[in-house]
């Protein structure tokens, strides 16, 4: 089929055209004279323009493959034929607090309540690589996460807990080798086989250069640890999902629609040129690349958001890395429902934001869903409050019929019209990170970090002067504060608990072969044709802990220390 070839003719959309514009000029001009609305202008929230209404005038750009029929390239009405026809999507409720054996009762839990995928959450300790016992982890030790330190702590993590039958994503960047070291480890002592594990661990580090701020060591060695995960994940682990790009973060840090999309398209194609530099061919391991997206407030942009996605991914991996198979060129994400939405005000409102956001997800074809629970902006979520968030999903599975259709709003003027023009916003986007010399370059100058506080900034602003309406805080205000809300309780004892644990997997160990273990990690880092994976899953099942690992590469490679953006 022609690229070029439209959904109506000239000669239809001119005479459309001309029925819209006398639409407008009498029906329209006259219902305003008694009815003005509600405002001047109407933006998305990236800011883009919104019409009163669309017609086929305005999608005549799009070529028809452009859109297509899900499970074809570009894969903009969705990754898989069926979609949600087949089977929902994975609902995959976040967990992580306390010690392990903590979170795996929340994990029982959660599965008991029809859950069908695990999302681990970690400590802050544990992101940045610092052992319990370190003078850095003082006041943090499982606080907003579970606290992993050795082995002994990812198996009690899963204990009871058939990681053939359920996926696992581990949401963790700067040690993420490490856990998924631990990961392999507890696979392979529990006798599961290799190639039935399914999940991902995030490991999207050039992010945290970007939005997060969660890093340990300078770029160009951060990177070749997530090269050396994807090309062991493409030669070991046929389901597994070595890298998860992250928009979700560059969103909750304050950027839009389309900066999410670009951004994460940008950190993409770095990766994808890592691997392809090592030597291995793009259709060996982009399969198993996948995204993780926020769905956001504005309904519409979402939707619209994540086909765009899909597109530009598919795009970039046939036309710039000649990917030859359909499903390296088919983006699949995990979504979650915007924390940065929740409010303390009115907190049972926040269910209501979930579920739409929730409904925006899937209508725009997400692969896996977390919702929030209403009680975030406080605190770890309650089991309650993760229950209805869980039920939120369940509701539009089997009650709404939003699942029985694939990309049942796909043909709407109105998303076909945002689809494209976030595309085409994107493609800006990419085309300047190009010109600045790349996404590296782009990181050390500061540009996506400017561009996420821009955006941050007029955001504050328009919420500050009520242009973006936020219920409970700048419009339906209620007087008398907060409300009183049950909490998750924070155990004041699982500092020394973990502590004590870490201490007794020391003692237990045979530290000759650790030391023996920690030179080999040197001396392979040192190779940078070398890949770091197989030594690591030594180091951790003779009992060295994630700060022993950190530490010894810290010392070869430093730290990273940013150029502030004012």
């Amino acid at each position: 089929m022609n690229r070029q070839q439209t959904l109506f003719s000239k000669d239809e959309l001119d005479r459309i055209d001309a029925e819209y514009r006398d639409w407008e000029g009498n029906e329209v001009a006259r219902f305003l004279e008694r009815s003005p609305e509600r405002r001047d202008t109407f933006r998305t929230g990236a800011g883009l323009d919104v019409k009163r209404t669309y017609t086929p005038v305005d999608t005549p750009e799009t070529p028809w493959d452009d859109i297509g029929l899900p499970g074809r390239y570009p894969f903009t009405r969705g990754p898989y034929p069926t979609m949600h026809r087949g089977r929902p999507w994975t609902m995959r409720q976040i967990a992580g607090f306390g010690m392990a054996a903590d979170t795996n009762r929340r994990f029982h839990y959660l599965m008991a309540q029809g859950q069908t995928g695990l999302s681990v959450d970690f400590d802050m300790p544990t992101l940045m690589g610092y052992d319990s016992d370190h003078p850095m982890s003082e006041g943090e030790v499982g606080r907003e996460g579970v606290a992993i330190d050795t082995l002994a702590d990812m198996e009690a993590l899963f204990d009871r807990i058939d990681l053939e039958k359920i996926s696992v994503s581990m949401t963790i960047n700067p040690s993420a080798w490490i856990l998924f070291a631990m990961y392999i480890a507890v696979a392979e002592k529990n006798g599961f086989d290799q190639a039935k594990l399914s999940g991902t661990i995030q490991n999207d580090i050039l992010k945290e250069y970007m939005a997060q701020k969660e890093w340990i060591y300078p770029v160009r060695p951060s990177l070749r640890i997530v090269r050396d995960c994807i090309t062991y994940g493409a030669q070991h682990l046929p389901r597994y999902n070595p890298l998860n790009i992250s928009g979700y973060h560059i969103s909750e840090a304050g950027a839009v629609a389309t900066q999410e999309v670009a951004y994460t398209m940008a950190s993409t194609i770095q990766y994808v040129q890592e691997a392809v530099d090592a030597g291995v061919d793009v259709d060996d391991f982009a399969p198993r690349l996948s995204f993780f997206f926020v769905s956001q407030a504005d309904f519409f942009e979402e939707i619209a958001k994540f086909r765009a996605a899909r597109r530009v991914y598919a795009k970039i991996m046939a036309e710039r890395f000649g990917a030859k198979k359909p499903e390296s060129c088919r983006l699949r994400f995990h979504a979650q429902t915007a924390a940065a939405t929740l409010t303390k005000p009115q907190p049972k409102v926040n269910i209501v934001r979930t579920a739409f956001q929730a409904m925006s997800a899937v209508l725009g074809g997400a692969q896996s869903l977390h919702t929030n629970g209403l009680d975030e902006a406080y605190s770890i979520p309650t089991e309650e409050a993760m229950k209805i968030a869980l039920r939120t999903q369940q509701v539009i599975a089997h009650e709404t019929g939003a699942a029985d259709v694939v990309d049942g709003i796909g043909g709407s003027w109105y998303v076909e019209n945002l689809t494209t023009r976030i595309e085409e916003e994107v493609w800006k986007i990419l085309d300047e990170v190009e010109e600045m010399g790349g996404t590296i370059q782009c990181i050390d100058d500061g540009y996506f970090q400017r561009g996420i506080a821009d955006s941050a900034y007029d955001y504050a602003i328009r919420k500050a002067s009520g242009d973006r309406p936020v219920i409970g805080v700048n419009c339906y205000v209620e007087e008398g504060g907060d409300p009183e809300v049950e909490v998750h309780p924070h155990d004041p004892e699982t500092e020394r608990n973990q502590i004590a644990h870490l201490q007794r997997v020391r003692d237990g160990r045979d530290e000759s072969q650790v030391q023996q273990l920690l030179e080999e990690l040197r001396n392979t880092a040192e190779d940078e044709s070398k890949n770091l994976m197989p030594v690591t899953i030594k180091l951790v099942k003779a009992g060295a802990s994630m700060g022993d690992i950190v530490e010894t590469l810290r010392e070869l490679w430093g730290t990273y220390r940013e150029t502030p953006v004012i």
